[in-house]
């Protein structure tokens, strides 16, 4: 594994875009180079992938909680770059009023939208992320995420499937249904997302297959919201109920994805 002034060297020299580049100078590097999180995250950690993958556009990747604290001179200029924002600011979770949302079913009559799906991200604030987190973390959190997943009732209830010992009749149904996640990203590799692969992961989901998780995937939890058609109010409200839920902890950002299948009439698909 490349040592941190190789890694830094390689940035320098390689033909890159990103805003590691632009916001790790000389200057941050020395300043970040010998600092160290409680949980053991350094700055090599932070900018592996995007010095190993040039192409990135970002770059960067936290290696714990702590991390976005102890490397801030680097990670809170890229998070403004990125997000276009003038201060890295965690607002308080607000999900809005179910009861006025001010939208409802943007496909109505089933013509243009295949399926709606609302995602979120969580972590669990103890453990490590991807580039520090150990074999034994992954587990630990597995065993959490699904106690506290096996506790949701009514629409919610469902059953967890573990990545390791999966049958393959199993594996294909979850293909089938776009439900599976995989091993094939390069800068999430390099950044140590799939160390220790399969283990610590799965995919949870409810009996109507309308809501699920994703365990250690990439971030430690990602909860889906999702169904045929367009009634994203549906769909939206069922997430902000179990992102609610008392057992399942931080929220970190909302990201909406809209499947639009075909317009009627010109037969074009978008």
């Amino acid at each position: 594994m490349a040592s941190l002034d190789e890694l830094y060297n390689k940035l320098k020299k390689g033909d890159s875009h990103s805003l590691l580049k632009k916001y790790l100078t000389q200057d941050v590097y020395d300043k970040l180079k010998g600092l160290k999180s409680k949980l053991g995250g350094t700055l090599a950690d932070c900018i592996r992938s995007g010095c190993e993958n040039l192409h990135s556009h970002c770059g960067v990747y936290a290696c714990d909680p702590e991390g976005y604290d102890t490397f801030a001179d680097l990670l809170h200029p890229v998070i403004k770059d990125y997000h276009k924002v003038p201060e890295v600011k965690h607002p308080k979770p607000d999900f809005g009023d179910l009861s006025n949302l001010g939208f409802g079913d943007l496909d109505p009559k089933n013509e243009y939208i295949l399926s709606t799906r609302v995602r979120v991200g969580r972590s669990h604030a103890a453990f490590a992320f991807p580039p520090v987190s150990s074999k034994e973390d992954k587990v630990e959190m597995e065993k959490q995420s699904v106690a506290a997943l096996n506790s949701l009732t009514g629409e919610l209830a469902g059953e967890y499937f573990p990545l390791e010992g999966m049958t393959k009749e199993v594996q294909t149904q979850l293909t089938a249904d776009h439900f599976l996640f995989n091993d094939h990203d390069s800068c999430l590799r390099s950044a140590g997302g799939y160390n220790d692969w399969p283990t610590g992961r799965g995919i949870f989901f409810n009996k109507n297959k309308t809501f699920l998780v994703w365990v250690n995937e990439e971030d430690h939890l990602r909860l889906i919201s999702m169904q045929k058609g367009g009634n994203l109010k549906e769909i939206y409200t069922r997430l902000v109920n179990v992102s609610n839920y008392s057992s399942i902890y931080y929220t970190l950002v909302i990201l909406f994805y809209i499947t639009i299948f075909q317009l009627l009439d010109l037969g074009e698909t978008i």
